[in-house]
């Protein structure tokens, strides 16, 4: 017996106010056999790539329900990751006010993809990743915003090991948006992510800085909006099919890291499309006061810095820089017209070096461009308002986007803020085991036994992690 469920979801483009449907899936399939699908290798999860790839998060922990939006106390997310071992899904959607930062423990799995409604946002203040070895953190908004601390990254990592971001959303950070930076961080994927709108007077997508021992990966992520560093990259880094849209003054793609210091890197098949490059700012008036205006930049160009101690396998990039609307970028070919396109003078590698993973995933760059538009970000349950917004901006190929001081500001993002998060209602989970009741009467589970819901299947996850599964179905990907 083959028992299905299908769902429709409905995207609010703020921008235009329209509807944008995502591609129906069938979600709870169950074959003949009663079994789940055969993922192949067993991964953080299936399409986890990169050198964050093997991380096991909370596999196997107590399953943890996010009941409430405070900003603390039981059932809140803060309170949620206080404690290691556990998979936090969640009841509720909406906005979570952080009122200081928020920091994770070791060994969790967050599945933002189980709330319902529009899903959640952590909104006013920034997160810490350092020290959270061995996380899985998929489908979660990080807004940190005007009133954030003075100075701080929406998100970071200091230490820490064994962690992939995937489906993340990191706007509004005051001084970087994420950062891992640091000697001792290693084996860190960020995949399929939004990284853009760094605040002004500092709007920086990111340090992306280690050493030659530890890899970062960076997989098909879009950085839109920043000024400088998208990111600012030293020590052993994967770069491979992201979208870097509208930049400043500073960076696109910074190699100067560490100018003393080696780097390895391999950049492969990414676009860099440059955009309007206007920002608001403070500016000093006659009388010495303070204005904040919008004010013109000349753009870098897409590659700066590096020496021949940065060293690099970059094939398959493209650069766009007309602004006409229309996807035409040339290739950066560093034999032929680096000097022309790009600064800097790393040494180029003829090979990729072995030691960066392969991405099972990898497309030529205009491919990667189209899956951004349509999926990029935290866009399950739904993508939200501000997400939609900044798609808005990087579709319209050079004719939109700004580079902005406060969010808050309705003349420099129209949004005002995080936008409408709509609440939603969940499944019914009579054991409470996170896996709603549908989904356990399709898989021969038993809605009565909360236990079951850590047992491994024969494919290598536990139950809920399969359950977890079908919902990226409703990605058509």
């Amino acid at each position: 017996m083959k028992m299905t469920k299908t769902f429709l979801l409905s995207m609010l483009l703020a921008c235009t106010g329209c509807t944008e449907e995502i591609n129906t899936k069938e979600v709870y399939v169950k074959g003949d056999s009663g079994k789940f699908p055969d993922y192949g290798e067993v991964l953080a999860f299936p399409g986890a790539e990169g050198f964050g790839r093997y991380a096991t998060g909370g596999r196997g922990g107590e399953i943890y329900h996010v009941t409430n939006l405070n900003d603390d106390g039981e059932g809140s997310f803060r309170d949620a990751v206080s404690k290691s071992d556990r998979i936090i899904v969640f009841d509720v959607a909406g906005i979570i006010n952080l009122k200081s930062t928020l920091i994770f423990s070791k060994n969790l799995t967050i599945a933002g993809q189980t709330a319902p409604g529009d899903g959640i946002v952590l909104y006013g203040n920034r997160v810490s990743f350092t020290d959270a070895d061995n996380l899985i953190c998929r489908h979660l908004r990080i807004r940190m915003g005007i009133k954030g601390s003075d100075g701080k990254d929406a998100a970071g990592v200091a230490d820490g090991e064994n962690m992939i971001f995937d489906h993340l959303s990191v706007t509004w950070g005051r001084d970087e948006n994420f950062s891992i930076n640091s000697t001792t961080a290693r084996n860190i994927t960020i995949q399929n992510s939004i990284i853009g709108q760094g605040l002004q007077n500092h709007s920086c997508g990111g340090l992306m800085q280690t050493d030659l021992e530890n890899g970062i990966t960076l997989f098909r992520n879009l950085y839109i909006d920043n000024k400088t560093r998208n990111p600012k990259v030293k020590g052993l880094n994967q770069f491979v099919n992201n979208v870097v849209y509208n930049w400043g003054s500073g960076a696109a793609y910074n190699m100067s890291g560490d100018s003393e210091g080696s780097s390895l890197t391999s950049i492969e098949n990414n676009y860099f499309i440059k955009g309007p490059v206007v920002n608001w700012q403070n500016v000093r008036q006659e009388d010495g006061s303070i204005k904040v205006e919008l004010v013109d930049m000349s753009p870098t160009k897409p590659f700066i810095g590096g020496n021949e101690r940065f060293n690099t396998y970059c094939v398959g990039n493209f650069y766009d820089e007309d602004k006409n609307g229309v996807l035409n970028g040339v290739e950066i070919l560093p034999a032929v017209n680096w000097e022309e396109l790009c600064s800097g003078n790393p040494t180029f590698l003829a090979t990729c070096p072995e030691i960066f993973p392969t991405i099972s995933q990898q497309s030529d760059a205009e491919k990667a461009y189209e899956w951004i538009v349509k999926y990029v970000g935290a866009s399950l349950p739904v993508r939200d308002q501000v997400d939609a917004y900044l798609i808005s901006e990087l579709t319209s190929l050079g004719e939109k986007g700004t580079i902005i001081q406060n969010e808050q500001d309705t003349q420099q993002f129209p949004l005002g803020g995080a936008g409408e998060i709509k609440s939603g209602v969940s499944l019914s989970d009579t054991d409470g085991d996170g896996m709603p009741d549908e989904f356990e009467d399709g898989y021969g589970l038993d809605k009565n036994n909360p236990d079951d819901a850590s047992q491994m299947a024969e494919n290598g996850y536990t139950n809920i992690e399969n359950y977890i599964f079908t919902l990226d179905e409703r990605l058509d990907k």
